[in-house]
């Protein structure tokens, strides 16, 4: 009984840990798509922010 009430211990941890890095994978690519958005809102990476000269800047 009791290797079977660690698997189930363990599976669980293991399931709530999957949950965790889905949940920050899911935060980082947010957080990737945020920083690298141009200040005018175009994502094409070949709009410089103004005052700035023309070198392919993200932000």
């Amino acid at each position: 009984m009791t290797n079977n009430s660690e698997s189930q211990i363990t599976a669980a941890k293991v399931k709530e840990l999957q949950t965790q890095v889905d949940d920050l994978k899911e935060l980082v690519n947010t957080l990737l798509s945020i920083i690298c958005e141009e200040p005018d809102g175009v994502t094409s990476g070949a709009a410089p922010s103004y005052g700035q000269p023309k070198m392919n800047y993200c932000m």
